[in-house]
Parts: structure tokens; C-alpha cells; sequence
């Protein structure tokens, strides 16, 4: 079974498994448990009605720690599998994978928003975002090469040759 226990001291696996590092890890879990707290508050049942008995009755859960939660909601981010499969890897069935996956992506995207970490969603603003002012690059350009009729004049010929593929060709933007 993957746990957060035998991940934590394997680096390269942790990495491979989850995109984050050990201490990218350790920041997140914090705002992930408050973001948890508040999505599904101890003092109600995971329906969200008041509680009648006292919490920690019952049959336990697949993910019983915090640390497992997180890990199973981000492998499930970086790999992507079919549900099937990912309950394999945590020893859940289809539909108890299905569950947990339904039940925790809230959770992180409102921790990753608390962190101001959430990926922005409104292209237009991602000049603005603080993400992009991190040390990215300043701006990046996507480009094509398009083949076109070369020109006679040899002064033009040589500014349309891109240097490429023995052929003149025209860079377009987008």
C-alpha cells in the first residue's frame, strides 16, 4: 500500500509520485488540513448534518491521516490514472477511490488558493499573477515556421532564411 510513511524517506520516489518535494510537501499539509477542517467540520458528519454521537465511532477510514489524504489527492493530480488503478496503489476500491478523489479535490484547491499558490484560471490575469513574477520569464512566445514562395531578390532571400531546414519560411506568432 503507497502510504506517506514509506514515501517520506525515499526522495526520488516522493518526487516521481507527487511533483512535490518532501519540503513543498511539509508547507502544503498545514493549509491542507485547515482547508479540511473547514470543508468538513469535526463537529458534523461527512454529510454535513450535527452529529449524534461522538466522532471516532464507526468503521474507520481508507485514508485515516492527513499526510495520506494529501498524498492520495496529488498522485492522483501528477499521474492521473483510472480510478481503478490509483485504488489499487491505496488499497481502495473503485468506488471508495472515486469518494476520496470527489471528497479531497475541494480540499486542495482551497488550500492551494490559501497558500496563493491556485493556478490562475482567467487567462488575462496571468500577466498579474504572483506566480508568473517568481522567476519565471518574462514572457514566452510560441512559433512556427510556415513555408512561403522564396523571394528572387537575394538581400530578401537572405532575411527569410530562417537557417532551418533548407527552406525559406515566415515565423508566426501565437
Amino acid at each position: 500500500m503507497l502510504t506517506y510513511t514509506t514515501l517520506q524517506d525515499r526522495p526520488r520516489e516522493f518526487l516521481a509520485a507527487t511533483g512535490l518535494t518532501h519540503d513543498e510537501f511539509t508547507r502544503l499539509l498545514p493549509a491542507f488540513a485547515a482547508a479540511y477542517a473547514v470543508c468538513y467540520p469535526p463537529d458534523k458528519t461527512w454529510q454535513g448534518k450535527g452529529r449524534q454521537r461522538q466522532r471516532g465511532g464507526g468503521a474507520k477510514g481508507g485514508l485515516p491521516h492527513m499526510e495520506d489524504k494529501l498524498l492520495f489527492i496529488l498522485v492522483f493530480q501528477k499521474t492521473n490514472p483510472l480510478q481503478t488503478m490509483h485504488g489499487l496503489q491505496f488499497e481502495l476500491s473503485q468506488p471508495q477511490t472515486n469518494y476520496w478523489i470527489h471528497r479531497l479535490l475541494p480540499v486542495l484547491q482551497r488550500a492551494l488558493a490559501a497558500l496563493g499558490m491556485a493556478p490562475e484560471r482567467d487567462a488575462s490575469r496571468v500577466a498579474t499573477s504572483p506566480l508568473t513574477l517568481e522567476g519565471a520569464p518574462d514572457s514566452v512566445i510560441d512559433g512556427t515556421e510556415r513555408r512561403r514562395q522564396r523571394p528572387t531578390n537575394a538581400v530578401q532571400q537572405k532575411e527569410l532564411y530562417s537557417g532551418k531546414k533548407k527552406h525559406t519560411r515566415t515565423k508566426t506568432w501565437s
